[in-house]
């Protein structure tokens, strides 16, 4: 069944989480070319005044995304973030998804993030408030749980669909649990089994297989990938393939890989500029070697490099060796 959030009918269930540092526009772009049903900006503070800096703008351009274009915010006070995402749907937000998720400390400590999950009167006002304010669909991404002792999941997953929430996205650990430790989806299950709204699982989803298992097991309408996309864009077309055909694609053609990173790290340069675009590039780059073990010293090599033009050209070198010995 497709997934509807709003008038919005995704092309997949499969849809790319929002990381911070990870999830910007260039990357969007490419995990949607691959099939991702749906792909939320980084997180945008709900602070306004904090919104003048090139990195809130950067969050906050969306030129030739398709749609539905989703920005997600985070905070802590209803009123911000209700003017937050009238700001957002302004500017072109056609969805906003509320961060009640993050763990990170620096979110937490301002009382954000998935902090607000010990507060459930606070997250029903924020959740009314924004709801009320913005003609759009409004998403929550959130967690199991404060910790393995509060699970209140299916609490907050009640309060979210009273207060006129159009979709949930649920990690399956608990604010305490950070990363460590594999997702449990067992409360997931329940959640969406409570609800009615569409539920997407989140959580060491890392393949096609998996995905499936997931998807069976909690009964959810659609799963959100998030760590397993970064240098592997193209799992998202993977996993679509594995759940219409049950078959495995085959593996990438070196070429292929090659065009795909060629392009991103293109698309990172005119996004931020040749010096930041390089410090960007890095990151993704080491996650795209992930995929090609053995190739620690290429991938040294290529997060020292200053400028883009030695950057591409180490990157089609590696590229161009292997596909000669491929041949």
């Amino acid at each position: 069944m497709p997934v509807t959030i709003g008038p919005y009918t995704l092309p997949s269930n499969v849809i790319l989480a929002p990381m911070a540092g990870v999830t910007d526009r260039p990357f969007r772009l490419l995990c949607r070319r691959f099939g991702a049903g749906l792909a939320a900006s980084e997180m945008l503070t709900a602070d306004v005044s904090l919104w003048n800096t090139p990195k809130s703008r950067r969050r906050m351009d969306h030129t030739g995304e398709p749609s539905p274009r989703v920005v997600q915010i985070a905070g802590f006070d209803p009123n911000m973030m209700a003017d937050a995402a009238r700001r957002n749907v302004d500017a072109g937000a056609e969805i906003i998804d509320i961060n009640m998720g993050c763990p990170a400390k620096k979110v937490c400590n301002r009382l954000a993030g998935s902090a607000l999950l010990q507060d459930e009167a606070l997250v029903a006002r924020i959740l009314h408030t924004v709801v009320a304010a913005v003609p759009v669909p409004v998403m929550l991404k959130t967690r199991t749980g404060w910790n393995r002792e509060n699970k209140n999941g299916l609490a907050i997953a009640r309060i979210a669909e009273d207060s006129g929430i159009q979709a949930l996205a649920i990690h399956g650990r608990t604010r305490v649990d950070m990363y460590q430790g594999e997702a449990e989806h067992e409360t997931v299950a329940a959640i969406k089994a409570n609800i009615r709204i569409p539920v997407f699982a989140n959580g060491d989803i890392d393949s096609p297989q998996r995905a499936r298992h997931i998807l069976a097991q909690t009964g959810c309408d659609g799963i959100m990938i998030g760590r397993a996309a970064q240098g592997r864009p193209w799992i998202f077309d993977e996993v679509n393939f594995f759940l219409a055909t049950g078959e495995l694609r085959g593996a990438l053609a070196l070429e292929k890989v090659r065009d795909i990173m060629r392009a991103h790290l293109e698309d990172l340069y005119a996004l931020y500029g040749d010096e930041t675009g390089v410090r960007v590039a890095r990151k993704h780059l080491s996650w795209y070697f992930r995929q090609h073990p053995g190739q620690e010293a290429l991938r040294n090599r290529l997060v020292t490099i200053e400028t883009p033009r030695e950057q591409l050209s180490a990157l089609l070198e590696y590229f161009d060796i292997g596909v000669h010995r491929a041949a």
